[in-house]
């Protein structure tokens, strides 16, 4: 009624004419001005609204699995998802993805449980400056087991890193598949195992296990390019405890079958193992710093007060005059390289040989070193593997390999042979063969039988190669050989001392071009940075194939 007696007041007392009419026009725009402000505040209302459910999903995400767990976590000794993302980025550079993702499962009332970022954080940000993409997994988020949305988001991180060219570190701690989604869960790590091949030799991968990762899940791992573990919160194995002793009936710990000490002293899974979450991750960030970011970076150099042409008269006499004395390799390593700061990798596994990162006029260069104290520096298959892979990381990505030689052969008996040695050894060989990088060899005592080959040798395609004068090439030891070509002498020491004067000594290799020169080792450090300079723009491709055939 109101309505009605309004309009007809209205309609009463308006003029005809159309100059009056205009001046009630104001009334109608001020009428559609109000709607237009309500329309507005409504609209304003429902955006807040909707904003304020997308914050309050944020939080739900930063919270993972909900205080309890997190306290749960803390207890453990160690640290959630989004801490260790804090200690391992520069600050402020952390991107976050697929915060909001949570699982599709239906099944056993998992609709009912959803907790969102669905166990694990993924994104991008710096470590000292340099781009990384990470995914770090929350075990406070359903153990932080893989269902197929977890899969899915580590995935399109790693898709983006390979477009960029930038690392993918994962910060692994899953209890394994997501059993309510059955297949689904088993998928998803295959998608991710695929995205590892297909990353590798292209982006560095590095995957850093804190907690437990076991089944399927240690797969990813074993495909990246370095594994690293937490002492006494990590483990690593394809069936538990619990299913050995049914299996074997065997009874064993975690740590004994899978623990970090298994895996760097026995397996060779691991790489390295530090003591807690804190120390790992600091590491980590140290260990990044060597790295290129992709096969098409540039090797990181870093700026260095140590002088390039610094002479060290202490390598003079560090070899001991005596050839069957030990000395330890990784003192002439760290009194060579920029600062004596050496990045020693698997230094628990297979000790006969020494490989790690330091740099040399400030470049990143890749280390690969017999050490005369483990079992006089011999090869056998252990050692080899070691070697031959780490080899094959350093060509991928660019990394010149520095080889220091004092090694008496392969390792002789039984255990070996049968262990397949030969399988073994040559993939060394093969990797220093394929390898196009710059290739610089030191000899600092004995360079023995094919093993004087397989360790980066002339023959191999060695850029240059050095000796010190206390280099000894030949097919074997002296006392060795006498007994063979002098077998019939009654003066096997006069044959001794003729053989050594022959063959115990680098001339005759430097004679016939096998070495480019005898050095001085005070002037090893001075000699390889040159060099280093020189073989910058080094070009060398091998013949086009799909790929070799490693001895696998």
């Amino acid at each position: 009624m109101h309505r009605v007696r309004l309009s007809l007041r209205l309609s009463q007392v308006a003029p005809s004419s159309t100059k009056a009419q205009g001046l009630y026009r104001p009334v109608s725009l001020l009428a559609s001005r109000s709607l237009a402000s309500v329309a507005s505040v409504n609209a304003a209302s429902k955006e807040g609204s909707l904003i304020s459910k997308i914050e309050a999903k944020r939080k739900e995400a930063l919270l993972g699995g909900g205080q309890k767990r997190i306290d749960t976590q803390h207890s453990k000794g160690k640290l959630t998802a989004r801490e260790r993302i804090h200690l391992l980025l520069d600050n402020n550079s952390f991107r976050e993805y697929d915060a909001f993702v949570e699982h599709q499962c239906v099944d056993f009332g998992m609709e009912q449980q959803k907790i969102t970022g669905d166990g694990v954080v993924t994104g991008h940000g710096t470590i000292n400056g340099r781009l990384v993409y990470f995914f770090s997994q929350d075990f406070t988020a359903f153990g932080g087991s893989l269902s197929k949305m977890h899969a899915q988001k580590i995935c399109k991180i790693m898709d983006q890193a390979l477009m960029v060219g930038a690392p993918v570190i994962g910060l692994n701690d899953s209890g394994g598949a997501r059993i309510q989604e059955g297949v689904d869960s088993l998928g998803g790590y295959a998608d991710i195992f695929l995205k590892n091949v297909l990353s590798s030799g292209v982006i560095p991968q590095i995957s850093m296990i804190m907690g437990p990762c076991a089944g399927g899940a240690v797969y990813s791992p074993a495909l990246t390019d370095f594994t690293f573990m937490v002492r006494d919160s990590s483990y690593l194995f394809v069936t538990g405890p619990d299913v050995v002793k049914a299996v074997t009936n065997e009874e064993v710990t975690q740590e004994e079958l899978g623990g970090a000490k298994a895996h760097t002293t026995k397996s060779g899974v691991a790489h390295l193992a530090f003591d807690n979450d804190i120390e790992a991750l600091a590491r980590l960030r140290d260990f990044v710093d060597f790295l290129p970011l992709s096969n098409r970076a540039e090797v990181p150099v870093k700026p260095t007060n140590d002088p390039i042409s610094r002479i060290d008269p202490v390598l003079n006499t560090i070899v001991p005059a005596d050839s069957t004395k030990a000395y330890d390799i990784k003192d002439v390593i760290e009194r060579i390289v920029d600062d004596g700061n050496f990045f020693e990798i698997m230094p628990d596994y297979a000790k006969n040989i020494v490989i790690g990162f330091a740099r040399l006029g400030g470049q990143t260069v890749s280390i690969v070193a017999n050490q005369p104290l483990v079992s006089s520096g011999v090869l056998d298959i252990n050692s080899s593997v070691k070697a031959a892979r780490w080899v094959r990381f350093c060509d991928a990505f660019n990394i010149p390999l520095i080889t220091f030689v004092d090694v008496p052969g392969f390792l002789p008996g039984t255990h070996q042979e049968h262990g397949g040695i030969i399988r073994n050894g040559a993939k060394l060989l093969y990797a220093y063969a394929e390898a196009t990088v710059p290739k610089i060899t030191i000899i600092t005592r004995k360079a023995y039988g094919g093993a004087y080959d397989v360790m980066s040798s002339k023959h191999l395609r060695g850029d240059l190669n050095y000796s010190w004068p206390t280099g000894e090439i030949a097919v074997m030891g002296a006392k060795g050989a006498v007994e063979i070509i002098f077998r019939q002498s009654k003066d096997k020491s006069a044959a001794e001392a003729d053989y050594v004067s022959k063959f115990a000594n680098p001339l005759p290799a430097a004679q016939r071009g096998f070495l480019d020169d005898i050095i001085l080792p005070a002037e090893t450090r001075k000699i390889i940075i040159q060099d280093l300079h020189v073989l910058k723009g080094k070009k060398r491709e091998n013949p086009w194939k799909k790929h070799g055939n490693v001895p696998l």
